[in-house]
């Protein structure tokens, strides 16, 4: 009997996939059997290029920037038209950091366009061939400051509190048509977008005490909730958002 954990013969695409949280994404879906399509505008490390030819996997990137919608559309109906997608993870992600009063209107747009108006757009895409076939996987990327408020990220703190919401809603729609949507909300991670705060040793000291496992996360603690949640060992799970956090929220 095979483990309910395997992805043995599914595709999934990555959004970001290529970088911090996406990296340890990729790393760990294609450890559990499954070939993994970039999002994203970075070229491929060689290490998870190399990963993936000793594991037998398939890994490629579709570059393109997640502010455009129209190239959006573009990547997922060539993708589409070679693979069936089982696995959509939206994991890609910006950061803008200004007091409230004086965020700018641009960067919050920016903010918005990548973290809720992409993730919308590309569940809508990926996600009516699964509905079609009565079966699939998404997962969404939403954050702590889907729960909590941060500090000068206003523009981010409503981008993932919409994803948990949208994660919900979709749920709703899709949970009984064979497609399971959840989210995973990470505490705080040892990555390049956390490096303000990594480079404060005074907030680091406020945030590092509050967690209870004592350390910050790496990408694969991520990656490996993202393989559960892209399973079939979470088929009865739905509409969750759950928090990769050491503790944070419990504290």
């Amino acid at each position: 009997m095979s483990s309910p954990f395997d992805l043995s013969g599914r595709t999934a695409v990555v959004t970001g996939g290529g970088r911090g949280l996406g990296l340890g994404i990729s790393h760990a879906l294609m450890e559990a059997g499954a070939d993994v399509i970039v999002f994203g505008r970075s070229p491929l490390p060689a290490g998870l290029s190399a990963r993936a030819g000793e594991l037998g996997r398939q890994v490629h990137l579709v570059a393109l920037d997640l502010a455009d919608s129209d190239a959006i559309t573009a990547a997922t109906h060539e993708v589409l038209s070679g693979h069936r997608v089982d696995i959509l993870v939206n994991n890609a992600g910006t950061q803008e950091r200004h007091p409230a009063v004086d965020f700018p209107l641009e960067a919050w747009d920016r903010v918005l366009d990548i973290n809720l108006r992409a993730v919308f757009q590309l569940c809508q895409l990926f996600g009516a061939p699964m509905l079609e076939r009565g079966e699939g996987k998404i997962v969404n990327l939403a954050s702590l400051l889907s729960f909590q408020g941060g500090m000068t990220v206003p523009a981010y703190a409503a981008s993932k509190g919409a994803v948990a919401q949208l994660t919900k809603a979709l749920c709703n729609e899709w949970s009984g048509r064979g497609v399971n949507v959840n989210a995973v909300a990470p505490g705080y991670m040892d990555t390049e977008m956390n490096v303000a705060l990594l480079a404060d040793p005074v907030r680091m000291e406020q945030l590092s005490t509050r967690i209870p496992a004592g350390r910050w996360g790496q990408p694969q603690d991520v990656g490996n909730v993202v393989v559960f949640l892209a399973s079939p060992a979470a088929e009865y799970v739905h509409g969750q958002i759950l928090a990769v956090d050491g503790g944070w929220m419990a504290r």
